[in-house]
């Protein structure tokens, strides 16, 4: 799909999760706020419900190799600096931002990430994080 459909379906969830409702029983699938959109960058905030600590989620957008596709490059930190070790929140971060708007399951999806370009990848729980 193209780049700003991918967009509008991240900042749509994004603003979809912005309550802690949805973390009532679990989870942080919440408290997202959109900090910044420039057509080809996506900022939000995410806020942990339990520690109340900020995360910075970056989506940037580039034109893939048909008119019809995008690559997508996410990254996410924690604006604590002493957060090295996050059990994997910053990935989960994006991905239940992926999994909510339904973009994993998107035509030609793929997704690049190990425990050298994400933190604890290999132990992640999004289901909790």
């Amino acid at each position: 799909m193209s780049c700003s459909a991918v967009e509008t379906k991240l900042h749509d969830q994004a603003l979809a999760w912005q309550t802690a409702v949805n973390c009532q029983n679990g989870g942080e699938k919440c408290l997202y706020s959109i900090s910044s959109e420039t057509g080809t960058t996506l900022k939000i905030i995410h806020e942990t419900p339990v520690h109340n600590y900020k995360d910075t989620v970056t989506f940037t957008f580039s034109q893939g190799s048909t008119a019809d596709s995008c690559n997508v490059h996410g990254y996410s930190t924690s604006q604590t600096w002493y957060a090295v070790l996050d059990y994997s929140t910053n990935y989960c971060n994006m991905r239940n931002l992926l999994e909510g708007s339904n973009l994993h399951t998107s035509t030609g999806f793929t997704e690049t990430t190990d425990d050298s370009i994400c933190t604890q990848y290999s132990k992640r729980n999004c289901d909790k994080y």
